[in-house]
This record gives structure tokens, C-alpha cells and sequence, in this order.
């Protein structure tokens, strides 16, 4: 018997209507639109609007034009992992909630939460199961709304993230494609530079953690720019080393669409040019976990069955990682 690969066979997404530009953000801390860019990247970002609606409105929405474009009936899915750092409550999982709005009722579903590094996480968790041989049809729906866990009056943190959704589906594949190779890694010593404080068992919602803001996304900037860029490129590197690819090899570069300045170092290093890097941060800002396939949604009619794509990701954790893929198909 040959060796099974997981191949992802369609793609879907979301963004919300709302755009809320860098001139928006300005009349609600002291910035510039050139002070924001110059150190970003972004010019906007989306915002879902509307009350009492969660990362499971965008997810649905993402996961259903990806069954539409795939053909897949609901009932033929096996699984589905949603990766957010945004859940709809704490249980049950957004990703069960996503299923039976989708009408999938035949599939196991879970959440997988690891900040920005969620979809890459979750792509390796899915393609487990489809090369196990068990599991024909499983999908992976990244799902974010950050924009409810955003400060809006500190300066530093709330130009940079942006509510979107995004979903592919992993089948199997004997051909030479689909996922080869993956380095993943966790250290958990990052937790000072990047968490947010309130809202979990340690420090469960009251009126102090409320009025003291902790239910937002800390960060301190410099401390996350440094180590996401000497651990991506290392993932990187050994991604390239161990399957003996140049960098005329890569197809694409799809980057977790956090800062272009962390895009800009990682490319240098990685001696790739612009025009094969993914990039959309400037329209979307840092949507999290939901970045990488948001860019593949947008590629789609660009990428080629066989082309070389690296997927790479740096998030709270502190968590890493890199992916290295072969598309399973050309433009419809």
C-alpha cells in the first residue's frame, strides 16, 4: 500500500464588511496613519459588526463556500478542527457550533487553540487523521475575531489586529502531494511577552479585571519581533535542509500575516523574492490564525497543482512553526 499524504482539495473564507481604516484608529489614540504603516504594514482592517455574533458567524460562513466549491455534501465530512483564540464561550467547542449550522452531522469537532500559530497547528493535527486511513474528508476552519479582545486605547496593540475566517479541506492523496514535512514547536516561557491576563481560570472575569482592561491581548513588541523572527527562520531553514529545497524550489511563502517588518526579515533571510511571498496585511492587519488561509482563499486562482508553498507562523505561546506543501490543484 502506498503512503497516504493529506492534500487540500478547496479552500474558503470570510471578512466582514466593516473596514475600519488607520485614520479610524487615530480618533481613538495619538497616532498616524504614517506612524502605523511606516511600523506595520496595515492600512485597514475588518471588524464584524453586530451584537451577540462570534468567531462560529465567520466560521460558518468560510466553511460553507468551501463546501460549495468542493462539492462536498455536509454528511460525507468527518471532521472538523476549528482553530480560534476567539471561541464562541469557553464550551461548548465553536468548531461543534460551526458543524451544525454547516449541517455536517456525521464528523467528530474540536477547537484547537494556539494563537497565531492555530492553523498551521491544526493543518498537522488534521492531515494525522487523514494518513491514518480513517478519515477521508476533514476540515480545518480557522475562525477570529480579534477585534473583542482588542484594547482600544493602547496605541501599540490596537492598529494591528482584524476579524476574518478561513477554511480548507484535507483529503487523502497518493500522489506526491499535500503535506511533506513540518516543524513545530512550543516554549512556553514566552507567556510574559504575549497573553492576555484575564478571563481564565487563573483570573476569572470581575469588575477589577474589567475595569483594569485585562481582557485584551498584551504584547511587548520588540521582545515578540526578535524571537518570531529567529525561530521562523529556523524553522524554516530546517524545513529547506531536510527536504533539500533552494530557494528557486519555493513556489510560495505564505507568512502569518503579523507585521511586515517580521514578513520583510523573514524573506531576506530566506532569500526569496516579494513576488512569490503572500501578503495582505495591509487590507486585513493581523487576523491571527486566521491569516495564512485567508491568503490562500485570495491565491487561489494563482496556485498550481505542484506548486511548493511554506507556510510559517509565530504566535503567543510563545508557539511556532512551519509547513512545507505541495498544492493538490489547479485554478477552476
Amino acid at each position: 500500500m502506498r503512503n497516504i499524504n493529506a492534500v487540500i482539495t478547496g479552500v474558503g473564507g470570510y471578512v466582514p464588511e466593516k473596514v475600519i481604516t488607520n485614520e479610524d484608529i487615530c480618533k481613538l489614540v495619538d497616532s498616524s496613519d504614517e506612524w502605523i504603516t511606516s511600523r506595520t504594514g496595515i492600512k485597514e482592517r475588518r471588524m464584524l459588526d453586530g451584537d451577540h455574533v462570534g468567531a462560529s458567524f465567520m466560521g460558518e460562513r468560510a466553511v460553507k463556500e468551501l463546501l460549495k466549491n468542493t462539492g462536498t455534501n455536509p454528511e460525507d465530512v468527518d471532521a472538523i478542527i476549528c482553530s480560534t483564540s476567539t471561541p464562541d464561550y469557553i464550551f461548548p467547542a465553536t468548531a461543534a457550533i460551526i458543524a451544525d449550522k454547516c449541517g455536517i452531522k456525521n464528523a467528530f469537532a474540536y477547537d484547537l487553540s494556539a494563537a497565531c500559530s492555530g492553523f498551521i497547528f491544526s493543518m498537522v493535527n488534521a492531515s494525522g487523521l487523514v494518513e491514518s486511513g480513517r478519515y477521508k474528508k476533514v476540515i480545518v476552519v480557522a475562525a477570529e475575531k480579534m477585534t473583542c479582545i482588542t484594547n482600544y486605547t493602547d496605541r501599540t496593540t490596537c492598529p494591528l489586529f482584524g476579524d476574518a475566517a478561513a477554511a480548507i479541506l484535507l483529503e487523502p492523496t497518493t500522489e506526491n502531494l499535500g503535506m511533506i514535512d513540518s516543524v513545530m514547536h512550543t516554549d512556553g516561557s514566552g507567556f510574559a511577552n504575549l497573553h492576555m491576563k484575564a478571563g481564565g481560570s487563573v483570573y476569572p472575569a470581575s469588575h477589577e479585571t474589567i475595569d483594569r482592561r485585562e481582557h485584551s491581548v498584551y504584547q511587548e513588541g520588540q521582545a515578540v519581533f526578535k524571537m518570531a523572527v529567529n525561530k521562523l527562520v529556523e524553522a524554516n531553514e530546517e524545513i529547506k535542509t531536510r527536504n533539500n529545497l533552494t530557494s528557486e524550489d519555493v513556489t510560495w511563502v505564505v507568512p502569518h500575516q503579523a507585521n511586515m517588518r517580521i514578513i520583510d526579515a523573514i524573506v531576506r533571510y530566506m532569500d526569496v523574492p516579494m513576488e512569490k511571498v503572500m501578503v495582505n496585511i495591509q487590507k486585513y492587519g493581523n487576523t491571527s490564525s486566521a491569516s495564512i488561509p485567508i491568503c490562500l482563499w485570495e491565491w487561489e486562482n494563482k496556485l498550481k497543482k505542484g506548486d511548493t508553498l511554506i507556510l510559517s507562523a509565530f504566535g503567543a505561546g510563545f508557539s511556532w512553526g512551519s509547513i512545507y506543501l505541495k498544492w493538490g490543484y489547479n485554478p477552476k
